[in-house]
């Protein structure tokens, strides 16, 4: 079976409110159906671990639990509401979502995501999910033999 690139941004909300979120579970489903594109992380550092940290809960154990239910989407947001470990209060859920949106690349792999779209160092763009943004649209349009 052919890779599936995630294409949910990072800046994307479900229901719960949570920035990300969708994006995680995605890519965590993905791999657990064997359809994660090489070079994606499933479950791994970066906004994955922020978000799931901020919320109260073990990393291993969200991917574990995707990856053996492989949960719809409403049904993972629901395992999360319920997790005794999780903090979904409105509160929380501002302050992580505060932490995606905040986030900025290391100025290495800032210029590394640019160069690779073409675009040049004094690009403004800045900010973390743009440049996730833009990684999935390039891998997309060559996984449809665009490129």
């Amino acid at each position: 079976m052919n890779p599936i690139v995630p294409t949910v941004s990072s800046g994307t909300e479900g229901p719960l409110g949570l920035k990300h979120l969708p994006r995680l579970w995605l890519k965590t489903l993905l791999a657990a159906c064997g359809r994660l594109p090489e070079g994606y992380k499933a479950t791994g550092p970066g906004f994955d671990y922020m978000i799931l940290e901020g919320l109260g809960l073990d990393p291993d154990e969200v991917r574990e639990h995707i990856f053996a239910e492989k949960p719809s989407y409403l049904a993972f947001e629901q395992w999360i509401k319920e997790h005794p470990d999780s903090d979904t209060s409105a509160e929380n859920i501002e302050k992580v979502n505060a932490i995606v949106i905040e986030r900025k690349k290391s100025p290495e792999s800032r210029a590394k995501m640019l160069g690779e779209n073409g675009l040049p160092d004094d690009a403004p763009i800045f900010d973390s999910i743009m440049l996730n943004n833009l990684d999935d649209w390039r891998e997309i349009y060559a996984a449809l033999g665009l490129d």
